[in-house]
């Protein structure tokens, strides 16, 4: 894989340390990972409010956190964002995605809610994805608490975070629930078969690779008997219609790319307009890895941009 990184990329990509999603293990790496969260000294933007708020979970008696990105200015619009974090299904928490969620407020005039959703190993499929679910309900119930319109709100995410978003759009349509106007999956993780070629094809343990993507994806499915739900794995669906207006975006070097492009096609063979871009040289999340590199400046600012053309099609309400 190293001779076909991008030069920029593989500067990173010799300083990161070994991947290691281990089943036994996952409650120490998911602890260790939210103590390194704990340790950034990140300095939070002045112009947005973060909130920390708890909602009823998809069981009334289990409740779940939402953080909740607000402009401190003048209510600029009523769009509203729901963003969904990645991490395989088996990491991550909202807080690592604070300069993201922020920057997405103040250029895309949005509100931003994020998801606290359960992990896997611990709580495998549906429960991450009924957190998300019940977290997109309760933001069109409560919208206008938050100065959003409850029918002007997209939903966005990347890997785990993409394949959730998938699937959560899926789920609002079948179940005939909140209307969604937009649905980012941003290199998602969208596919258990492992059938692909770029399935198989990286190797490379400093990045996302087959053998981790075959342990979360076990992981996340837990003890799952028969066929794999399409709200599981998206890729496995055949109906790909009614389906909300799409961006998504993936390296060519990712073990997602031939689940994203086979998703895109099938989205864009159903009528559902649809925006894709393949950035070659590039592995999974290298934007998140390398956001100071002029192609990690390139991407982001690219789904940034298409979130606020997908507010200004739809005619959010700009106040």
């Amino acid at each position: 894989m190293e001779e076909r990184v991008n030069p920029e990329l593989k500067v990173v990509l010799d300083q990161m340390p070994e991947l290691i999603i281990n089943k036994e293990q996952m409650p120490f790496i998911q602890q260790s990972f939210k103590e390194m969260l704990e340790m950034n000294n990140r300095v939070p933007n002045p112009a947005v409010t973060i909130t920390d708020k708890l909602i009823p979970g998809p069981c009334r008696e289990q409740e779940i956190r939402v953080r909740i990105y607000r402009s401190v200015a003048p209510i600029q619009s009523s769009a509203g964002l729901l963003w969904i974090h990645g991490g395989g299904y088996v990491l991550g928490t909202p807080e690592m995605d604070d300069g993201l969620c922020e920057r997405f407020v103040l250029e895309a005039n949005c509100t931003v809610v994020s998801v606290d959703y359960r992990l896997a190993p611990e709580h495998p499929f549906p429960a991450p994805l009924e957190d998300c679910y019940a977290a997109l309900t309760w933001f069109s119930q409560h919208a206008e608490e938050i100065d959003v319109n409850p029918s002007q709100i997209a939903v966005a995410g990347a890997s785990a975070g993409g394949g959730l978003t998938a699937a959560t759009s899926l789920l609002a349509r079948d179940r005939m629930g909140p209307e969604i106007i937009f649905q980012m999956p941003l290199y998602p993780m969208i596919d258990d078969r492992h059938v692909t070629p770029s399935s198989k094809e990286i190797h490379d343990t400093r990045v996302w690779n087959e053998e981790t993507n075959r342990k979360a994806w076990n992981m996340y499915l837990g003890d799952l008997q028969g066929e794999v739900s399409i709200y599981a794995a998206p890729a496995r669906c055949t109906d790909f219609s009614n389906l909300p207006p799409t961006y998504t975006c993936v390296g060519d070097l990712d073990p997602f790319r031939d689940e994203t492009i086979e998703y895109i096609a099938k989205l864009t063979k159903a009528g559902v307009p649809t925006e894709f871009h393949l950035y070659p040289g590039c592995y999974h999340g290298f934007d998140g890895y390398a956001p100071f590199t002029e192609i990690g400046k390139k991407a982001t600012d690219q789904y940034v941009q298409a979130l606020c053309e997908a507010f200004k099609k739809v005619g959010v309400k700009q106040v």
